[in-house]
């Protein structure tokens, strides 16, 4: 953690505290994954037994590390500084699973966070692009990655409403890890045939924020599909200043589905 630039202490009896727990929380996000996914992917697993969340754990408007919050018995989200979250690791496996990656993919991710979610998606896609509009967290972020050997991972400062349309290709999967009022129109043109968007959709701080998974065809068709019922903070942005595109007809990319209540809710930051 030194290596990032970020202070830390940490004892030989706290580190193996945090070992102590991790296997029950893997277990923990096996058992969620087979009843709310049908099965745990098992390249997400390794991904989680992979990288160090204790690593993640880190209160960047204060400069203080806090590793021995790790693999927590009840999972939640982490304030991690300026209104952002380590989300909880429940929320986190769920999500990753419903991104679907696979090797050689490339992914990108609206609203870096702490990190945590494109290093999960790092160890098992070729590149992992992430976009962090808070500007001191997302340069503190963008450091901590080297140090793990993560050099597959891609930071930058930006309103991720744009999206990241110079990576040439596009992108086999974009997951938004926080609550849209609409699918922005430019996350859909950078999305590859074959490839998907998982994001949140829904009004800031209120409930009956849905996860919205949107598939493209090799046509360039849009579908969707409803998941389940979320919470994330606020996407920020270019996106509380557009106005919500139109929709002329069924048949033109939902960038402006609006969702019903939720009927399952479980919390989710990042």
């Amino acid at each position: 953690m030194r290596q990032s630039g970020r202070p830390v202490s940490l004892t030989d009896a706290q580190f193996d505290a945090i070992q102590q727990r991790k296997p029950a929380a893997m277990h923990l996000i096996e058992t969620y994954l087979k009843q709310h996914g049908g099965s745990a992917d098992p390249a997400v697993m390794a991904a989680f037994e992979a990288v160090p969340r204790e690593y993640f754990h880190y209160i960047y408007s204060e400069h203080r590390a806090t590793p021995g919050d790790a693999y927590e018995k009840d999972p939640k989200p982490w304030g991690i500084g300026w209104g952002s979250a380590l989300s909880d690791y429940l929320g986190q496996a769920y999500m990753t699973q419903v991104c679907q990656p696979k090797p050689g993919q490339t992914t990108l991710e609206i609203g870096t966070g702490s990190g945590f979610q494109s290093a999960l998606l790092s160890r098992i896609v070729a590149r992992a692009f992430s976009i962090e509009i808070i500007e001191p967290l997302g340069k503190a972020v963008g450091r901590i990655f080297a140090p793990l050997g993560y050099d597959n991972v891609h930071t930058k400062v930006g309103d991720g409403y744009y999206g990241w349309p110079e990576v040439q290709g596009g992108f086999d999967t974009i997951i938004v890890t926080c609550a849209a009022e609409y699918a922005p129109p430019d996350l859909f043109m950078q999305m590859k045939p074959g490839g998907r968007m998982v994001i949140p959709i829904g009004q800031p701080f209120k409930r009956g924020q849905v996860l919205y998974v949107y598939t493209k065809d090799a046509e360039g068709k849009i579908h969707s599909r409803r998941d389940m019922g979320v919470f994330f903070i606020p996407m920020t942005g270019a996106i509380q200043k557009t106005p919500r595109p139109v929709v002329p007809s069924a048949a033109a990319t939902p960038a402006a589905v609006t969702p019903a209540a939720a009927t399952v809710e479980k919390p989710k930051q990042e």
